[in-house]
């Protein structure tokens, strides 16, 4: 055990002295309170420190005791429903023992040690097994089966398994040469988890949003960013996405948010009850909290400490959405502690390897084959939310998670203010992922989605020029083609994209049934174009009844939307055909 001595504080940054023979990235413990900090730069006999609690009162002497280890995570039984701070503190335990305020130097076990868990073993004694592989399994909640694996750096034959209750401490299976497997794996925060082989991004993850999954869908494993100011519903949209989104597990990363807005979100999980299983939501869920009144330093580890709890789930073969807010708050803590260590400032006072910690963070997302005998595929989709400072997306912080990410969903102050929510912008947003993912909404949505897809944003594209237009000389000097193309875009925007997320039919729309509404929606134009020629007049196709059916489509029921939809569109273009000219 190496011990030195603090020779200078700054903020969450202390410098020890004497600590000859320590690593980068190792935990230490600080000062007389023990605070929890860990080394981020060695020169000669001194290691730079940056201090995951508060550092006021520390003094000059005080001993800094490092552990020899990195910040390493617990991963097993009992991860789910639990709520952790930065470094994998529980804080609903901590809170019971210490009331409000957590004092510092405080240590708290990550996973509960007196709890028995009900193994049900998968091999037998003499099997052959490595890393990865599933040797039994845990019912961790009512419908989340977790998969007690070898760990990654271990292999060999089984030569002692039992069936029964244990907690995590006690060894389920022994492998040749004393090899003892845990239900517990101990794994470092800060690296990445092996898989055997990263798959192409050919699965859309299906999010429920109509203006994400048809207009700027992203794949299973892939990654993308919500910037926008405050108040455009970035929260909003990735509790959204926490409820509805094709994923087995959540993991939400509340990374230096406000109180308050954390808050929300640690009572309105608990009660949320998840579509699926009509069983509480935070069943399959994993929190971690780190407000922006928590030291800045905390708030790096509270990334790293999200990817690993998601990186483990994935290697069970689940898919796991990870929702981090805010990258943002992540960034500054970086620029505060580049700051304190006196390094060269980048752009806006961010430190020169903010891109680089970006994209080993985003990297770590993705679809793979993962480790172990058995064919097992699992994913991690990373959705990062990023506040631009007054909504300015040329920021640092955005154009970087720009460079890396598939998919930006910008929010746009302008909607939100209009109380268009979600208030993602068409113009600005874009995805890299549609060709990729296209053969499969082909396969199983429709043969034309592409096509109408594509059409529907030309549309709203030219809508947007007409507007300059109309802002000039007004609506009345626009030939009638052009004054259907803003009345079908405004349904577009009002009956397609708009959408309520605490609506009980139209939180969530299936694929089909969005492929569906935009198809009533352009065969309403097509049909329109047609009887144009004809020289029928707008007003009268204006002043048809089933105009009103197509703005309460997203009304209709899931179980009979298919059948409902489909006679909507058979009637709009019989409707419409069937007008007489005046």
């Amino acid at each position: 055990m190496i011990e030195g001595k603090i020779s200078k504080v700054s903020g969450p940054v202390v410098i020890a002295a004497g600590m000859s023979g320590s690593k980068m990235y190792d935990v230490v413990k600080v000062g007389d309170l023990g605070l929890i900090g860990e080394i981020i730069r060695l020169e000669e006999d001194e290691a730079v420190l940056q201090v995951y609690e508060d550092t006021s009162g520390l003094k000059i002497g005080e001993k800094v005791v490092s552990t020899g280890e990195p910040l390493l995570m617990e991963l097993g039984p009992g991860l789910l429903s639990s709520i952790y701070d930065g470094v994998q503190r529980r804080l609903p335990e901590l809170s019971e023992e210490y009331g409000e305020f957590i004092p510092r130097g405080v240590t708290g076990l990550s996973l509960s040690r007196d709890k028995k868990w009900k193994f049900e073993p998968k091999v037998k004694v003499g099997d052959a097994v490595e890393g990865g592989d599933v040797v039994g399994i845990v019912m961790e909640t009512e419908h989340i089966e977790h998969r007690i694996m070898v760990p990654p750096n271990m292999s060999g034959k089984v030569t002692k398994i039992e069936k029964g209750e244990f907690t995590i401490d006690d060894p389920i299976a022994v492998l040749d040469g004393d090899k003892k497997v845990y239900m517990k794996q101990i794994w470092p925060a800060r690296e990445p988890r092996p898989y055997k082989k990263k798959l192409d991004p050919e699965v859309p993850f299906i999010t429920g949003m109509r203006v994400l999954d048809t207009f700027f869908p992203i794949a299973q494993g892939g990654n993308a960013i919500i910037p926008g100011g405050f108040g455009t519903g970035k929260t909003v949209t990735e509790q959204s996405l926490a409820k509805w989104a094709d994923a087995d597990i959540i993991v939400y990363v509340g990374c230096g948010e406000r109180g308050n807005e954390m808050t929300e979100v640690l009572v309105e999980f608990p009660e949320l009850i998840d579509p699926r299983t009509d069983v509480p939501l935070m069943q399959r869920t994993v929190l971690v909290a780190n407000t922006s009144n928590m030291p800045v330093a905390a708030r790096e580890a509270s990334i790293y400490t999200g990817i690993t709890l998601a990186e483990y789930y994935r290697d069970m073969g689940y898919n796991v959405a990870m929702m981090a807010d805010s990258t943002s708050r992540w960034g500054e803590a970086l620029r505060e502690v580049s700051g304190r260590l006196e390094e060269m400032p980048g752009e806006e006072g961010y430190p020169a390897y903010l891109a680089t910690r970006l994209a080993n963070f985003y990297e770590r997302s993705g679809r793979v084959v993962c480790m172990g005998k058995e064919e097992k595929v699992g994913s991690i989709t990373v959705v990062g939310a990023v506040s631009p400072p007054g909504g300015d997306f040329s920021e640092p912080m955005t154009q970087n998670s720009l460079r890396i990410t598939g998919a930006f969903w910008a929010l746009d102050t302008d909607l939100a203010h209009r109380r268009h929510f979600p208030a993602i912008s068409w113009i600005k947003s874009y995805t890299l992922y549609l060709d990729q993912i296209e053969n499969w909404y082909v396969a199983q949505v429709g043969f034309d989605w592409k096509q109408l897809r594509d059409r529907a944003v030309f549309l709203l594209q030219k809508e947007a020029e007409l507007q300059e237009i109309v802002q000039l000389v007004g609506p009345d000097a626009l030939p009638e083609s052009e004054k259907v193309i803003l009345e079908v875009t405004r349904m577009i925007r009002e009956d397609y994209l708009q959408q309520f997320a605490f609506h009980e039919i139209d939180a969530f729309c299936p694929p089909k049934k969005q492929y569906l509404m935009l198809k009533a929606i352009l065969t309403f134009y097509n049909a329109t174009a047609e009887a144009f020629e004809r020289g029928v007049v707008l007003r009268q196709i204006m002043e048809l009844p089933i105009k009103e059916e197509v703005a309460r489509m997203k009304e209709i029921p899931l179980e009979e939307s298919e059948e409902r939809l489909n006679d909507l569109i058979d009637r709009i273009e019989k409707e419409i055909v069937s007008l007489e000219v005046v």
